[in-house]
């Protein structure tokens, strides 16, 4: 690295006028990249009516039961009205699956189930689930 630029760094020159307008420059053009992918990928608003097209084509109620709140055994939790953030992220989580130990859920039924689904998809389902009346308990 240059010297000035060093001394700037270590802060025993000020910023000269060209390098604050340097940095502006490239704090701008990042904002700018910034802007520019935003609006490629637009935020998904989740659509519950979706989710339930998408929960019945899947056929949870398979396994989590009747309105996903009476699972047909135990090791199934029950779903309805559980928190959509908590649904979404349990999703992402089977579907990255083995690939990330850190993040992956390994249960090879879930994965199968969320292969196939956009981020978008399981967003909706996760509103839908949200949405049904449930009987878990809320413990203040």
């Amino acid at each position: 690295m240059n010297k000035p630029f060093m001394a700037v760094r270590a802060g025993a020159r000020a910023t000269t006028l060209r390098e604050s307008i340097f940095k502006a420059a490239v704090l701008a053009s990042g904002a700018a990249a910034l802007a520019a992918t935003l609006a490629l990928h637009p935020a998904h608003a989740a659509d519950a009516s979706n989710g339930k097209v998408l929960a019945d084509s899947h056929n949870c109620a398979a396994c989590h039961g009747v309105n996903l709140n009476k699972p047909v055994s135990p090791e199934y939790p029950k779903l309805a009205g559980q928190h959509a953030d908590y649904i979404y992220w349990a999703l992402r989580q089977y579907q990255m699956g083995n690939g990330n130990p850190h993040l992956g859920r390994n249960n090879p039924i879930m994965q199968a189930q969320v292969q196939s689904l956009s981020q978008g998809d399981m967003k909706d389902i996760a509103a839908y689930i949200e949405s049904l009346k449930g009987d878990l308990i809320d413990k203040k």
